[in-house]
Order: structure tokens, then C-alpha cells, then sequence
């Protein structure tokens, strides 16, 4: 006959056999979106007492205090508020994570301790990729294309929707936008109820200078385009037709001098459009050359601003005049006009002072 002690070391050797058969993970690779919620199963044979079951990821093993020793997911700072394990029947577990984020993306597996052994934490479990859905822009050589994508779609499945603007687009159910696209508009889908972030073409675009003050000779100046984009845009800087610089958001005067006066035009691209920005005015006094008491002197501001810029001339910090047309007229000055001039182009979407313009007022 054997022993009580030599009959359990026997089945504990045969239970150490078969480890491999011990955990069956439903899924071993499941694909989810975004913001949504995901049952990882699985079912063990613990023939004996059960005395610890854990749902731990071993990508996060940096985070343990003990990096070889699995900690519960419950635990985890990472997954607060958003992890549950459900014990349906016995023999069977379920992690539920909920409002998913791309960071969730990782393997996930479960170990238990019985009075005889531990489950082997090294073993495989279940791969979880989580995916936002998408719209995709791809210009053709027929105009543009928008392609709703997830690396999460099922196979043979076409549950989409399309949104102009915000609003459901009748009949469009194919993950291909089958209308023309308007670069004016917004455009979005969703699959299977989740929802893709809009794409739009670059909108109130914007340009700041450096600092609010005025710009003085050899001083240094950044001036800087953005929008408001969907794929993100790109920046082209130019000063009237020639490019200065080419997909940056940012134009650097060291020095800045006055023969950098002028006009200058950022533009704001993406594959659904094209967005013009005219930004720093440009100023000019006519007549041109010197200036005796006494004589018809007009003061021009100008910027090709999109919208439309109004105008405020000033003399020193004076305020002299406000309006669209950016035209500041001296009817006979006089040697009381002698100064320092600048303009102020302002439209909805800020404003910017021009460079300094020296008036001399000969007498006669």
C-alpha cells in the first residue's frame, strides 16, 4: 500500500502534467473600440480549494512592487474606477474593462493559487488591442476621398453612418463616402454606434506675433501661423510671392529691420483645403519724397487680411483714426506733425501693429 503523502505527491505530479490544460482563455486576441467595454473570459479547473485568483497584465510589471510577482489589475492606479471581475459559475472568470483607452491596449492573463500549486503566470493570455475609428483623407487624382477605417471593423459587416456637418447623411452607409466633398463642411462616420472624430479643412486660422509690443529695429521677432484642422495642416510663409518658408508654423526674425516691412501670407493646408491668412500690414506715405509744410500727405495701411482687417492710425500713442479703408489724409501739414506713425490691423481673429513710420515735415 502507499502513503496518504505519497498519494498526494502523485497527484500533484500528475495535476503538474497537465498545467498546460488548466486555464482556457475564451478569446485569445480581441480587437475593441475606444470608450466602449470588453469581457476578457476564461475558465480553470481548480480541482482544489481555490485560494487567490488574480487578473493582472504583465505590461505593467514596472508598476509592481514586487516586478515578479503579479499584482490585481483592481489595484492598478491605471485601471481605478474602470476594472471588475465578474465570477459567473465556478471554474469561470471574467475581467470587465470598461470606458476603454488606447493605452488598454496589452495582454491580459489570470493565475490562481491552490493548496497544491500555483497557476503559472508566465503562460499566454488574451491580447487586447483597442482602436479608434477613423476617417481616413486621400486625395486621388479625382478629388478627394474619405475612408471610415478601424482596425477593430468585422469582417462583412457595413453598419456606417455618415455626418455633414453633424448631421446623418441619408443612404450613405458604405465605408467609403460616396458624395463630393466640400472643403466648407465637416465631415465624420461612425460604425457599429462609435463614433469618428470630424475631419475639416483648416479654419480660423490665426497668426501671433512674438509679444504684444510694438517692433522696433533689431529686435527679434516670431511670427506664428495655426488653425484649427482636421488632419492637422501645414504652414507655408510667404512676403508677396516668394516663399520663406516652406510646412512651419513659424516665421523668425533675428534682427528684424526695416526693409522686412511688407506683407506677409501664411497659408494653412491640409488634404480637404486650403486656408489664406494675410497678417503684418504693410505702410507707406505719399508723397514719397520729402515732405514741406504745407503740402496734401496721405498715410496707406494695408493687409490683405481674410476676413477683411479694419484699421487705427496713431501718432505715437495717440489714436488718429479707425475704419476699413486704412487711409490717414493730411489736407496741409504742418511741422506740429513731425512724429512717429504706425498703423493697427485688426479682424476677428486678432490684431497686429505695423513697423514704425518716421514722418520729417520740412518748413518751407
Amino acid at each position: 500500500c502507499t502513503s496518504s503523502g505519497s498519494s498526494q505527491t502523485k497527484m500533484v505530479d500528475v495535476l503538474l502534467v497537465h498545467l498546460e490544460s488548466l486555464v482556457t482563455y475564451t478569446d485569445r486576441n480581441i480587437c475593441a473600440f475606444k470608450g466602449s467595454s470588453v469581457d476578457i473570459s476564461c475558465t480553470y479547473n481548480g480541482y482544489y480549494h481555490v485560494e487567490s485568483k488574480v487578473w493582472f497584465s504583465p505590461g505593467r510589471s514596472l508598476s509592481w512592487r514586487n516586478p515578479k510577482e503579479p499584482e490585481d489589475l483592481r489595484e492598478d492606479s491605471e485601471y481605478s474606477g474602470r476594472v471588475e471581475v465578474l465570477q459567473t459559475v465556478r471554474g469561470r472568470s471574467t475581467l470587465r474593462i470598461t470606458d476603454l483607452r488606447e493605452s488598454d491596449s496589452a495582454e491580459y492573463r489570470f493565475k490562481f493559487k491552490t493548496q497544491w500549486f500555483e497557476w503559472r503566470s508566465s503562460l499566454p493570455g488574451t491580447t487586447l488591442t483597442v482602436r479608434d475609428v477613423q476617417v481616413q483623407v486621400i486625395w486621388t487624382s479625382s478629388g478627394v476621398k474619405l475612408i471610415c477605417h478601424s482596425s477593430c471593423l468585422l469582417p462583412g459587416r457595413s453598419a456606417f453612418d455618415w455626418f455633414r456637418n453633424e448631421i446623418k447623411i441619408q443612404g450613405e452607409t458604405s465605408p467609403t463616402f460616396r458624395g463630393n466633398v466640400d472643403p466648407a463642411d465637416s465631415y465624420s462616420c461612425a460604425y457599429e454606434g462609435h463614433r469618428a472624430f470630424p475631419v475639416y479643412a483648416p479654419k480660423a486660422v490665426s497668426v501671433l506675433k512674438s509679444d504684444h509690443e510694438d517692433i522696433m529695429k533689431d529686435s527679434a521677432v516670431s511670427l506664428t501661423c495655426s488653425s484649427d484642422a482636421n488632419p492637422p495642416a501645414t504652414y507655408t510663409w510667404y512676403e508677396k510671392n516668394q516663399v520663406l518658408l516652406s510646412e512651419a508654423a513659424q516665421l523668425v526674425f533675428n534682427s528684424i529691420q526695416p526693409s522686412d516691412s511688407g506683407e506677409y501670407h501664411c497659408t494653412a493646408e491640409s488634404e480637404l483645403g486650403r486656408f489664406l491668412k494675410i497678417y503684418l500690414p504693410s505702410v507707406s506715405v505719399s508723397p514719397s519724397g520729402q515732405i514741406v509744410e504745407g503740402s496734401s500727405v496721405t498715410l496707406t495701411c494695408s493687409s490683405d487680411a481674410n476676413p477683411a482687417a479694419k484699421y487705427t492710425w496713431y501718432k505715437e500713442n495717440q489714436t488718429l483714426l479707425q475704419g476699413p479703408e486704412g487711409i490717414y489724409h493730411f489736407t496741409s501739414i504742418s511741422s506740429e506733425d513731425r512724429g512717429i506713425y504706425y498703423c493697427k490691423s485688426e479682424n476677428q481673429h486678432g490684431q497686429i501693429n505695423s513697423t514704425f513710420l518716421s514722418l520729417d515735415v520740412q518748413c518751407k
